[in-house]
């Protein structure tokens, strides 16, 4: 694997405030330091081992985690980093002032070659509600510095909560701008929905005989593998600076391990894949290492445990779930289908454990905005105009309609008063209203529901004049769309829940600057959302409006890579 449109980043610990030396905190200073001690014939670092960067993530009201992944050499074969086989010890601070003058918290951390030296640092006794900075030490060697926010107290109602959330880039398909705007933005909290990386390196489509056919690189199957793929989007200095700006909320897709894997299935059945399991466990292996996850994150073996739930005061709480782990494979063979099977009211796309934790949740909550940070798209997306057909996606919750019915209908028994569904996947903006039985055009609306586009997947995109997708005369709940690549900035307050949709007019080329396409607000206790009149700049790229035909058939490619 080789970089061929970027250098690696190797400015670790610039711009750090002249005289601001890290030093090994005093015995004590730092709970649970078993085994951190540096292997006896360890050799100081030639060159910075913090090349991937920061992170922080999952924060609680007195802490958060905070993440380095030692990599003087990230590209290495082996997926190591180009790190000795030995212990290092990482010392860390968490401080008040970007300068460090006012150190709350120190430690020290191991790095250690059975976790290809991956640390993971859960700060805790922070005030809530509070803004912090975090940085590493090896040896000589400083780290950037990142920007970390507690959750605030439990009975505290904030003012508002700026929140981002982004899914899918494939980092051959364009230069991930979008991340370095919305670490301008400056959030508080960042959702990434899933498709952090891709397990196949080239993703090129060619008309063979009028079928569109897709041809891939070599796929990532071994721990090695998946290490060094993590390792090659971490270079990326604008992804780097989206984690050091916010804390992060990850969730995985399906490129993380597979296109369209579920459960213990791989996308193509078919085909004899007896090591898909170890495949797997090497993916959840290689995603823990490089995620700001808490150690209730750590997988054993295949499983790995990912939904949880984060509040922000009473004003949010955030269910993030996992659709690919638990859920039954698809039916009728994937794709686009009416497919009578995928009806069966005992499929499921969350697994029972997870539905009755999500269901427990919605009846336990009491914050004012009930956010679930997901994978798929969760409206009906019919694609044909035929009324006595539905032809929708059974990768989506289309597929699994009786395990949607039970999700929103558990909204409705707990008096979930405003539940927003946040998805990434299909590599374009959309909001839609959802309905609490698509299949009653009466049916009253019961939430919304905002999908972002992807980073970069897909490459550039175009926008329609209207922001309107032709599936839209047969779903008049589908109220936008634009084919532009990006991501959705919110502003969370205790009386709206505000979503713009931010947009790159390309990708193909570094530094677009980036514009917000369309603007939708939900009021507190009124179930869907209004459109806001703002005025955005058309975009570069359009498509006539009159032009469905490539608009449906670009939502179905990209929607089945």
């Amino acid at each position: 694997m080789t970089i061929s449109r970027r250098s690696l980043v190797v400015s670790a610990g610039a711009g750090l405030a002249a005289g601001s030396a890290l030093s090994l905190p005093a015995a004590g200073a730092a709970p649970g330091v078993a085994d951190v001690r540096a292997t006896a014939a360890a050799r100081p670092l030639r060159a910075t081992p913090f090349t991937l960067g920061v992170a922080s993530g999952d924060p609680l009201p007195d802490g958060f985690v905070i993440w380095t992944r030692l990599a003087p050499a990230p590209l290495a074969e082996d997926g190591l980093g180009g790190m000795p086989s030995r212990r290092y010890p990482v010392l860390w601070q968490v401080a008040t002032d970007e300068r460090f003058r006012r150190v709350v918290r120190s430690g020290v951390a191991g790095a250690r070659p059975d976790t290809a030296h991956a640390v993971h640092v859960e700060v805790e006794g922070l005030r809530p509600g509070g803004e912090y900075w975090y940085r590493f030490r090896v040896g000589r060697w400083l780290s950037p510095v990142g920007r970390a926010r507690t959750a605030p107290a439990p009975d505290a109602m904030p003012s508002a909560l700026t929140m981002a959330f982004a899914s899918c880039s494939q980092f051959e398909h364009g230069f991930f701008t979008a991340y370095r705007r919305l670490a301008e933005d400056e959030p508080d909290l960042v959702l990434h929905l899933g498709d952090y990386q891709y397990e196949y390196a080239k993703d090129t489509y060619v008309v063979d005989g009028g079928n569109v056919r897709d041809h891939r690189g070599p796929e990532t199957e071994t721990l090695a593998n998946y290490r060094q793929r993590h390792a090659q989007y971490k270079t990326d200095a604008d992804l780097q600076a989206a984690h050091a700006a916010a804390p992060w909320l990850v969730v995985w897709d399906d490129h993380e391990v597979d296109n369209n894997w579920a459960d213990e299935v791989p996308e193509k059945p078919e085909i004899p894949q007896p090591r898909f399991l170890d495949r797997r466990a090497a993916a959840f292996r290689a995603f823990y290492e490089n995620m700001p996850l808490r150690r209730t994150s750590v997988p054993r073996g295949i499983d790995l445990q990912l939904f949880r739930r984060v509040a922000w005061g009473r004003l949010a709480t955030f269910h993030m779930l996992d659709t690919r782990q638990y859920r039954d494979d698809q039916a009728c063979g994937d794709g686009y289908d009416d497919c009578p099977d995928a009806a069966d009211p005992r499929r499921t796309l969350t697994g029972a454990e997870q539905e009755r934790w999500l269901l427990d949740g919605f009846a336990r909550s009491r914050q004012r905005w009930d956010v679930l940070g997901q994978q798929v798209f969760f409206s009906r997306r019919d694609s044909t105009a035929d009324p006595s057909t539905n032809r929708v996606s059974m990768d989506a919750w289309d597929g699994y309609p009786a395990s949607r019915r039970r999700i929103t209908q558990g909204w409705l028994d707990a008096g979930v008063r405003n539940p927003v569904v946040l998805t990434g996947d299909v590599h374009a903006h959309w909001a839609s209203d959802i309905a609490g039985d698509f299949d009653d055009p009466d049916a009253p609306v019961v939430g919304a529901e905002f999908v972002t586009s992807s980073i970069t997947s897909g490459g550039d995109g175009y926008d329609d004049p209207q922001g309107r997708h032709p599936w839209a005369d047969q779903n008049p709940h589908l109220r936008f769309w634009t084919n532009l690549r990006g991501y959705v900035s919110t502003r969370i307050t205790p009386t709206e829940f505000r979503t713009d949709f931010r947009c790159l007019p390309r990708v193909s080329e570094p530094g677009a600057a980036a514009f917000t396409r369309a603007s939708f607000l939900v009021e507190d206790g009124v179930p869907g959302m209004r459109q806001l009149d703002t005025a955005a700049p058309r975009a570069r790229r359009s498509v006539p409006q009159q032009d469905r035909e490539k608009i449906i058939r670009d939502t179905l490619e990209q929607e089945t890579r």
